[in-house]
This record gives C-alpha cells, structure tokens and sequence, in this order.
C-alpha cells in the first residue's frame, strides 16, 4: 500500500516536471529578464508599482510558457528524430499529446486576456503578435520550409522588451524600439550557433536551417557579419539618450568581445563552436544589466 503510494507521488512529480521542462524555462527567464529592462525604461529609470511588474511578469511568462508547449507539441514528430530532442516529454511519450495541448492553450489563452485587463489592452497587442510569431509563423509555417526561419523567429523573439516598455507607458516609444532592435540582430548569432552545433540532427529531421540548407561556411559567415551589426545596433540607447557614457564604453567593449569569439570562430577549422553560443548569452545579460546600472 505505501509503496504504491509512493510510486503515485513519483510519477506526479515526474509529470510535473516533464510539463515543466516542455514549458521552457530558461526562455521563460531571458524573456522576463528583457521585458523587465523595458519595463525600466519606459518609466524613466524608475521601477513603477509592484503591482504592475507582478502583472505583467505573471501574464508575459505564462503566456510565453504556453507559446513555448505549443512549439513543442507543434514538433514532437520531429523532435523523436533529433538526438538531442527525442528525449523531450512529447517525443518520448512521457505525457499526454493532448492534454499538453490544452493546458498550453490555457496558460496562453486566459493569461493575454488577464494582461489586457490588468496591464492594459496594447501590451496585450504586442504579447500577441509575439506569441504568433513563434507559434504560428516560426514554427507552424517558415520552420520546416525555408532557411529564413531563424530571422522571422528573431522578430518574435524580440518583442518581451516593448512588452516591458508598452505596460509602463502604453505606446510604444523609441526606447521600446531601440531594445527590440538590439534583441533582433543578437538573435541570429545566438541561434545560428546553436544550428550549426546540431546540423546534423536538423538534416536528419528535413529541417532546412542554415547549416543545412546553405553550409557551415556561409553559416560562420553569417555569424560573423551580424556579430558585426551589433556592434552600431548596440550603440543606439546611447545616441538616443536613452543610456549614458558608461553604457557607451560597456557596449563597445562586450560587443568587441563578442566579435571577437565570433571572428575567432571564423577564422578556425571548427564546424561549431558553443563559446559563440555562450557568450551571446553573457553578453545580453550584461548589456542590459549595463544599461540599467548607467541610468540610475
């Protein structure tokens, strides 16, 4: 008797951490990370009422926790011919295909109404061209049809900042934009990185990313060219007043970093390279830690 109630409580807990795991966390994480630098901005370097951040934290995870189980139930099929995904909740059929759907369907649903009302209707807009953009149009349609995929899910990706920026002053105003501008160039090196370390798992699945589709030659060198665009991208909070000199020496210098790892890369007869991954995480963190530490 005890011990089957012992197997029970092991096999909720390994349910909930399987629907856990499909809910990506550590996106969920970044992406609260960036909504709040927007947040920060948008009301002039000063944190508004608690009230308001747990709202709109509470409403833009949930919400990004539901997008996130619905791309992983959108791809369970191919994710059982990836090594490093056939071993997801979905893919190893550890839980049910359909109620994965419905509970992600109810932390997207329910939570953009929840932020339209206690945030305000634009931040819920903003949320929910985000959530089509990387369930509907990353994963459902560009994905598995055409290289382009990683830039258009870029765009999806960088909207958490002008979710932060639009809840605090419900228009979206040029430091909304100028965040959304550095989250969009930094993502194609972040993800390509990542696309060329598991090419081949991507070839096995027919999903046409860059490495597949055009190399790791024209891959690096795509690296390697948006790591050089972010250097400028990186730049404009301080031409637009947004953040100040120390901001402006901090930028150069990780962005040259950055460039660095990214040159190195290039230059090497190695076909992936993680450290490029890696850093481009250091360095949004940082760079946003940067831009807010420079505007108290």
């Amino acid at each position: 008797m005890n011990q089957s109630i012992a197997e029970q409580q092991v096999s909720t807990k390994s349910v909930i951490s399987d629907y856990i795991s499909l809910s990506k966390p550590g996106i969920v994480g970044l992406t609260l990370v960036a909504a709040l630098t927007g947040i920060y901005f948008g009301n002039h370097g000063v944190m508004p009422n608690w009230d308001l951040i747990v709202w709109t934290f509470l409403t833009l995870g949930l919400a990004t926790a539901g997008s996130c189980m619905l791309n992983n139930h959108y791809d369970r099929d191919i994710d059982k011919l990836m090594n490093r995904t056939m071993n997801r909740a979905l893919a190893a059929g550890a839980v049910s295909e359909k109620r994965v759907l419905i509970v992600a369907l109810l932390l997207t649903i329910p939570s953009l109404i929840l932020m339209a009302v206690m945030v305000n209707p634009l931040t819920a807009i903003v949320t929910t061209v985000g959530v089509v953009g990387y369930v509907g149009v990353y994963t459902m349609w560009m994905k598995r049809r055409t290289p382009w995929a990683n830039q258009f899910g870029g765009i999806a990706g960088a909207v958490p900042p002008m979710v932060g920026y639009a809840a605090v002053t419900n228009e979206l105003g040029a430091a909304g934009w100028v965040l959304f501008a550095i989250m969009v160039v930094w993502q194609q090196p972040h993800a390509l990185a990542l696309a060329l370390k598991y090419r081949e798992d991507y070839a096995k699945a027919n999903v046409p990313v860059i490495p597949v589709a055009c190399g790791v030659y024209a891959t690096k060198l795509r690296i390697l060219l948006y790591t050089l665009a972010l250097i400028p991208v990186a730049i404009t909070p301080w031409y637009f007043d947004i953040a100040g000199s120390i901001y402006l020496a901090a930028s150069i210098i990780l962005s040259s970093m950055f460039l660095f790892t990214a040159v190195r890369f290039y230059r090497s007869e190695r076909d992936s390279d993680m450290r490029v991954f890696a850093f481009s995480i250091v360095y949004l963190i940082l760079l946003f830690g940067v831009m807010i530490i420079d505007s108290i």
